[in-house]
């Protein structure tokens, strides 16, 4: 479980990064299509987070296993929300 949490931490950090990277160029070329930014944004790691998560949970082996991975998927994604919003807005 705690390579899953390694990596999961990994990939919201690069998820994290992709979003302040593309805010901070989408701003200084095209500041009014930033809403479209956001919006896509959301779409895409809403679309990568739900991937994850349903891969995980169709290979465990275990059914409580694949419930606090899910947990803690969410719990990071929110963290994720609430950081990037905090940092760019």
């Amino acid at each position: 479980m705690l390579t899953e949490v390694i990596l999961s931490a990994l990939f919201f950090t690069l998820i994290g990064i992709a979003y302040v990277k593309g805010y901070d160029m989408v701003k200084s070329h095209t500041p009014e299509h930033l809403v479209h930014f956001y919006l896509i944004m959301a779409v895409v790691r809403m679309l990568l987070i739900g991937t994850i998560v349903a891969l995980y949970v169709l290979f465990a082996k275990n059914r409580e296993d694949a419930i606090r991975f899910a947990i803690i998927v969410l719990i990071m994604y929110a963290m994720t929300m609430v950081v990037t919003l905090k940092l760019r807005h």
